[in-house]
């Protein structure tokens, strides 16, 4: 019995407990010794199996309590090969078929990651797939301590750089970021877009092309139809919008031709104006749902 009670039913035992429930992912166990109550606003989505990293190197450091009871129990362990301690705090609650000591964590061995998921919705927490209820600004997630959370994003025009954070204290906050970008793909269907709808400006047989970022005023008279062509078209970058699924192209340079038969209003004389119209063009580019890209000139 005195075994026992210095080993399985004492303050460093439960910790133990504990710890086991989190490296064999065993959420449920783990948050039931952890008296874990959803009572706030912090979402518990990573508190799950699912999104449980691996725990291995379990070592107990040292046990010691204060005159009030209060036992401060501090264990070494790898986290998805991230090597560190924590410290818990357990209190005596009570006492099992007379004999045993129960415990409870006076601090929560829970910590809270605050993600701030930048210019999309979608994340992954090691490999669960998530959506942020903030479209700005960060949003709390409950996590276990200790656990290393691998924070990622890719989609099929969207990319980030993986963050990764492990929970060491419990109670603490960790705050992590996800930075998502168009990828190379996304720019390169934002470039057609943009080279498709200057295409089918150069239809319009006119001097100043609806809806378009090049024309050309002219002080004669036209007597054939105008003619556009594209000489070069602007490079394509695409850079976070203001507003969720909206991005942005920078405004870039870019070459249309015009070829028409002018007369002029002095003599009557004809002539072929054929010459090169710089101009310079941004767009709004909307990415929706379905993978639709839509393009919108600036100018």
């Amino acid at each position: 019995m005195l075994i026992l009670n210095s080993s399985l039913y004492s303050a460093s035992g439960f910790v133990r407990a504990y710890l086991d429930a989190l490296a064999r992912d065993d959420a449920e166990g783990a948050l039931e010794l952890a008296g874990f109550t959803d009572s706030t606003d912090a979402s518990a989505e990573l508190l799950t199996r699912d999104a449980m990293g691996e725990l291995s190197g379990i070592r107990l450091i040292g046990d010691e309590s204060d005159a009030s009871g209060l036992h401060h129990v501090v264990y070494a362990w790898t986290a998805d090969g991230v090597a560190g301690q924590s410290t818990f705090e357990v209190r005596r609650t009570g006492t099992l078929l007379a004999f045993f000591p129960t415990w409870s964590f006076e601090t929560s061995p829970l910590a809270t990651i605050e993600l701030d998921v930048q210019h999309d919705d979608r994340f992954s927490a090691n490999g669960l797939e998530l959506v942020t209820p903030n479209e700005n600004g960060p949003a709390s997630y409950l996590a276990f301590t200790p656990a290393t959370y691998e924070f990622t994003h890719e989609t099929e025009f969207l990319t980030a750089n993986p963050e990764t954070v492990t929970a060491t204290t419990p109670g603490s906050v960790v705050p992590a970021k996800l930075d998502v970008q168009a990828n190379a793909k996304f720019v390169a269907a934002a470039q057609a877009a943009v080279n498709k709808a200057l295409d089918d400006c150069t239809t319009q047989k006119v001097l100043l092309p609806t809806g378009c970022p090049f024309g050309q005023e002219i002080s004669n008279r036209i007597v054939t139809d105008p003619v556009w062509s594209m000489i070069t078209y602007p490079v394509v970058a695409v850079d976070p919008g203001a507003q969720l699924g909206q991005w942005r192209m920078p405004p870039a340079a870019a070459t249309a031709h015009l070829v028409v038969d002018v007369k002029s209003i002095f003599d009557g004389s004809v002539s072929t104006l054929d010459e090169d119209v710089p101009f310079t063009v941004g767009y709004t580019i909307s990415l929706l749902p379905d993978g639709e890209i839509i393009v919108s000139a600036t100018f």
